[in-house]
């Protein structure tokens, strides 16, 4: 695997991120081999599938670090300690000796890590963890043993001006049911769309029953519990675009680069555009130049276009064009900004 200096684009455990990671995707200008990520084009798109069995990593029995210790342990020195966590998979990818050297050079100026988010999912437990200078993070996947299945570590940037500028409207969650937060926040490890504009305010979102995205069989839309929710309408106005014809990804993990975003809705709310991607096909209820309200039902969530799983990606941008438009950051009616791993309420259940 081909790995740079400095340390900001470094991944160490490839494939096995690749296996978990989820939702809604990234640029083709973000595509470069130090990211685990397909190519893409600059939409509402997806990563490989996250649906399926995360295989132990093995951790060895001597080690006594915990997940929330890494980033401590990271600043520690205990370059040993951490290399005991890694699964077998990453041994074959990098050396103990390699392991020293990079992290040592990474940490270099750093005083401590602060948690940033924690999602349990599919066999995985994820963390990231920011600096306390919000200049670096890490962000960990590991199995439910305790062993380390990938890392990454990078030099983040931040939009503090644009971060703060709220959208005028206040929006409503567009779908019934509680949904995860997959992607969501104000860092690249969070939600790896905050690296270009016009994606950054950007939400990926599944339905998790008991931890798992999915029940039966991985590869069939079906046994996905976000696959044909209801999804409705976040605030009135007009419905100015929709998709509704793109098949479904078959089976499960295949995606369409060829329409990005499939079945989609997008409404004008007064100079705000929300776009609600990834639809079932044929369950858009909506048509062009319809006047829409908060909670009327515009269709079913699905996973057609360059979709992982059964996910929403949603946005609200300041233009109806998803490529050339810049994402907001959405104000929430009930004031909350939820983050990645955190459980986004749906309106039957506030």
């Amino acid at each position: 695997m081909k790995r740079t200096r400095p340390f900001g684009k470094m991944i160490w455990g490839t494939a096995a991120l690749a296996v978990i990671l989820s939702g809604c995707g990234n640029s083709a200008e973000q595509n470069n081999a130090e990211q685990v990520k397909p190519k893409t084009t600059e939409a509402a798109t997806a990563a490989p599938t996250a649906s399926q069995p995360v295989e132990s990593a093995g951790a060895s029995e001597a080690s006594t670090l915990q997940p929330e210790d890494l980033p401590q342990a990271m600043l520690d020195g205990k370059y040993k300690e951490i290399y005991t966590l890694f699964s077998g998979e990453l041994k074959q990818q990098i050396g103990e000796t390699e392991v020293k050297t990079t992290t040592a050079e990474f940490v270099q100026g750093v005083d401590a890590f602060a948690p940033s988010s924690m999602m349990l999912l599919n066999g995985t437990e994820q963390r990231t963890w920011k600096s306390t200078a919000g200049d670096k993070g890490i962000s960990a996947v590991f199995d439910q043993k305790g062993g380390l299945l990938g890392i990454q570590i990078l030099n983040l940037q931040s939009h503090p001006k644009t971060d703060q500028t709220m959208t005028r409207t206040a929006f409503a969650p567009p779908f019934k049911e509680d949904l995860l937060v997959y992607w969501g926040g104000t860092n690249v490890l969070d939600n790896y769309h905050y690296e270009h504009e016009t994606q950054r305010y950007a939400y990926d979102l599944v339905q998790a029953v008991d931890q798992f995205s999915y029940s039966g069989d991985p590869l069939k839309n079906e046994s996905y519990h976000a696959f044909g929710l209801d999804i409705t309408a976040p605030a009135d106005g007009t419905v100015v675009s929709v998709k509704n014809d793109i098949a479904d990804n078959v089976p499960v993990g295949v995606m369409n680069e060829k329409e990005p975003a499939g079945n989609l809705v997008v409404i004008d709310h007064g100079g705000e555009y929300s776009y609600l991607a990834h639809l079932k096909k044929g369950s858009v209820t909506v048509k062009p130049g319809d006047s829409v309200t908060t909670g009327q039902v515009i269709g079913l969530l699905g996973n057609s276009g360059n979709s992982s799983e059964a996910h929403l990606h949603f946005q609200v941008s300041d233009g109806p064009d998803l490529f050339t438009s810049k994402s907001i950051p959405i104000r929430w009616k009930d004031g909350k900004y939820p983050v990645k791993g955190d459980t986004f309420t749906g309106t039957s259940t506030k």
